[in-house]
């Protein structure tokens, strides 16, 4: 038996509403509408790459409270998949994207926390000068309750360097999620 299934989530952000639905056993389809285009983006990388369907939907806000809302409803939603009886619980990933490549390893844990040694606080993606990896990466840890290592090996791409973060932590999740070996 596969100990996650589907899962409906919805938040209030500051700005607005944000509705959820993940399958962690789907086929990697995702629907996503956050408003911010290249958050969209890295979040379908990581429904292909985590095998999960996601839908999300965040009602139009500031980046920062569409960010936070996306990654808020993420995390509330995985959090069950992520405990439930037979789950791994953990999960760990090195992918590239072009010329970067990244490294993510995760598990469920009481005190979450992200950890990372990638600083994209000065790069503008998709308009925004604000590092959305990291606020994204941040809400969602806290919502699930995990701790996330994630180290870039190599890469300076913008782009490509959170491509290889998001595939990495797509494939991390989606063993995390998984039944553990005669589970």
């Amino acid at each position: 038996m596969h100990g996650c299934g589907t899962l409906r989530a919805m938040a209030t952000t500051g700005q607005g509403r944000t509705n959820v639905r993940v399958n962690v056993a789907g086929a990697g389809q995702a629907s996503v509408e956050t408003g911010i285009s290249v958050l969209d983006h890295l979040l379908s990388v990581l429904a292909v790459y985590a095998s999960f369907d996601i839908a999300l939907e965040v009602e139009p806000g500031s980046a920062e409270a569409e960010i936070l809302g996306a990654g808020r409803a993420l995390g509330e939603s995985l959090a069950g998949p992520l405990r439930a009886s037979g789950a791994r619980g953990y999960g760990s990933a090195v992918l590239p994207a072009d010329e970067a490549l990244a490294q993510v390893v995760l598990e469920t844990s009481e005190r979450a926390a992200v950890f990372s040694n990638v600083d994209l606080s000065q790069a503008r993606v998709g308009g925004l000068a604000t590092d959305v990896a990291a606020r994204f990466l941040d809400q969602l840890t806290q919502s699930a309750g995990l701790v996330v290592h994630v180290r870039l090996v190599e890469g300076s791409e913008t782009q490509h360097v959170l491509d290889a973060i998001f595939k990495a932590l797509g494939v991390a999740l989606g063993e995390a999620c998984r039944p553990r070996s005669g589970a």
